[in-house]
């Protein structure tokens, strides 16, 4: 191996699927709330009209929980020590269940103004996450990027169709 080189990493597989076990799961059951009001009459009626299309938003969201996962993995992998796993591992929780409240608060509940104040804690999630996953690996923080570029434009969305 040539001077300098990074050793190849090798893959800790029951983490991994753990991770993704838990991103998904947490997409599963936000999923369970919008799918029953993304073509309800109530939500015609409020959604803004630069909202994409209904299909757009699976997909976004599917590649948006594949990079929060690999996030997450990458950040508990090459964390130095239990309390910096246990930081990353609550920060990722508030956020996972942030992002399900928002689902009922908008969806089940029908109440644009309190998805809008959780969105808000979401975002600010978002930003710690990547404050803490910076620290412990670059490439951690740089896939939550689009995450935060996405939630912010889904503030503007809600932000319209709750004022």
């Amino acid at each position: 191996m040539k001077k300098g080189l990074k050793k190849k990493m090798k893959i800790n597989w029951k983490l991994l699927i753990l991770s993704f076990i838990i991103v998904y799961a947490a997409a599963f059951i936000g999923g369970l709330f919008t799918s029953q009001g993304t073509n309800s009459s109530w939500y015609q009626s409020i959604k803004p009209s630069l909202t994409p299309p209904n299909w757009v938003f699976p997909i976004v969201w599917n590649i948006l929980f594949f990079l929060i996962a690999l996030s997450l993995y990458f950040s508990l992998i090459n964390s130095k020590n239990k309390s910096l796993k246990l930081k990353v591992g609550i920060v990722f929780a508030i956020n996972l269940i942030l992002n399900i409240l928002w689902s009922v608060f908008y969806f089940s509940l029908k109440k644009p103004l309190f998805a809008f104040f959780d969105l808000i804690l979401l975002w600010f999630s978002i930003i710690l996450m990547i404050l803490i996953t910076y620290r412990v690996d670059k490439k951690s923080s740089l896939l939550l990027l689009p995450y935060l570029l996405w939630v912010s434009f889904a503030g503007i969305l809600n932000y319209l169709s709750a004022f």
